[in-house]
């Protein structure tokens, strides 16, 4: 009978043995993680549960078994909240009144960006300790791969991480949750597996039977309306798009047909990379006046988007990272990213995430700057595949092809999108007119 490896989470004891032990022989933990695959993977997704709510019941252990909201405010949005205000349906970006309805005894607070910076930045430090191949999504996950790792730490990288994820609990006071797997696909969904303090592997070996009774909305990228045309078309689990003919899929949806193939049978070739911040193209602005409207903010980001766009189809590239930018008044920089699952160089999706991002950073700080910018820098092969995801996407992208057309024959003004358009009585956007554009 084959071995079968196992690691115990909390005191690091581990061997290769079956049945693997329901507990800890050593310290007598429940925590004890058992795969086959255990010590031969090393493409991992860490993700912070709830990380400013977590943060936040750090700081308030008064708040700790409360429904807590992070955002505020009658118009504003909801940042994050903990676990026990999800089970009343909170969710992030959801109206504040909203939330308040569904949760009456919701605590609020407001967020204290400076604070979650900092934590992120002491769990990024441990995260280099580890592999300095750390691709960060957002400001609360990251994949990292430790390929190649063994060596230099004398532990596999399901050690690593076990130790990694004690230290962040113990020595910062914030938990998160490891996938672990053989690609980012793959590790990603394990990270969702098993939340909050979770672990969760998915092997290779595995991988298949895995999928295969998933539904397809799994796959990251298939929303709600393209779930709808694909259970028309008879497809409903990720095994049914296993078993049907590659070119058939490419017949039926274009080149996301060939992606959904390809991820349907757990094949994802993209590497974890640092950002680079030479490979980067930006563009951002610095305010007459310092703005803290969210609404004022954004409609200054799809004039940025807008010109990022620009740059990078002159360019012929797009980019699978988006990055946003914020110079409060007192010069205290802030900066944001956010890993898009295909690359992109379209108005709607630079503004769509960028545009969350800020949402996020509205706490009644007043601003004297935004940027926007993309790195993951790539050739264009033709049209964003993501189009064809959902029709309402394909509906934006045709139409802003077709601006770009009226553009290119009559000039930027032939075409003015609606929040950016100004009366002749408006007053003149107090946005400098020296942008600073890098790449």
């Amino acid at each position: 009978m084959p071995t079968r490896g196992h690691l115990c989470r909390d005191c690091g004891t581990h061997g290769d043995q079956v049945p693997a032990p329901k507990r800890c022989h050593q310290c007598g933990s429940p925590r004890v993680i058992s795969h086959d695959e255990l010590f031969a993977l090393s493409i991992a997704h860490v993700d912070c549960d709830a990380f400013y709510a977590t943060v936040e019941k750090r700081d308030r252990p008064e708040l700790a078994d409360k429904p807590l909201i992070i955002g505020g405010g009658t118009r504003g949005v909801v940042s994050t909240c903990c676990y026990i205000a999800r089970q009343s349906g909170v969710r992030s970006a959801m109206p504040s009144v909203t939330a308040k309805r569904l949760c009456p005894d919701a605590v609020f607070i407001k967020p204290d960006m400076a604070k979650y910076v900092a934590v992120s930045r002491q769990i990024r430090a441990l995260m280099d300790e580890m592999t300095p191949l750390v691709q960060p999504l957002s400001i609360d996950e990251a994949f990292l791969d430790m390929t190649g790792t063994a060596a230099l730490h004398k532990a596999s990288p399901a050690e690593m991480l076990a130790r990694f994820a004690k230290r962040v609990e113990t020595e910062i006071g914030v938990t998160i949750s490891v996938g672990l797997s053989h690609n980012k696909f793959l590790a990603k969904i394990a990270s969702d597996l098993d939340k909050p303090r979770g672990f969760a592997i998915i092997g290779k070996a595995e991988t298949l039977p895995f999928l295969a009774p998933k539904p397809i909305s799994m796959i990251y990228g298939v929303g709600k309306v393209f779930t709808e045309k694909l259970r028309r078309d008879g497809f409903l689990t990720i095994g049914q798009l296993q078993q049907h003919p590659a070119d058939d899929l490419i017949r039926r949806y274009g080149e996301i047909g060939a992606r959904l193939g390809r991820l349907a049978q757990g094949e994802d070739t993209r590497q974890v990379h640092s950002n680079d911040p030479m490979k980067t193209v930006s563009s951002e602005t610095t305010f007459f006046t310092d703005i803290a409207d969210f609404d004022n903010l954004s409609t200054k980001l799809l004039a940025l988007c807008e010109r990022l766009s620009e740059r990078l189809k002159a360019k012929n590239l797009v980019g699978d990272t988006v990055t946003l930018k914020l110079k409060t008044a007192d010069f205290r920089l802030r900066t944001r990213s956010r890993h898009l699952m295909i690359p992109s160089q379209l108005v709607h999706t630079l503004y769509d995430n960028g545009v969350q991002l800020l949402a996020r950073e509205i706490d009644g700080t007043a601003f004297r700057l935004i940027g926007i910018g993309v790195s993951g820098l790539e050739a264009a092969t033709g049209d964003d595949p993501v189009d064809l995801l959902e029709p309402v996407i394909a509906r934006k992208s045709a139409a802003e092809r077709a601006m770009d057309r009226l553009r290119s024959k009559f000039g930027r003004d032939a075409v003015i999108r609606g929040k950016l358009y100004r009366g002749p009585g408006d007053d003149v956007p107090d946005i400098n007119e020296e942008k600073k554009d890098s790449s």
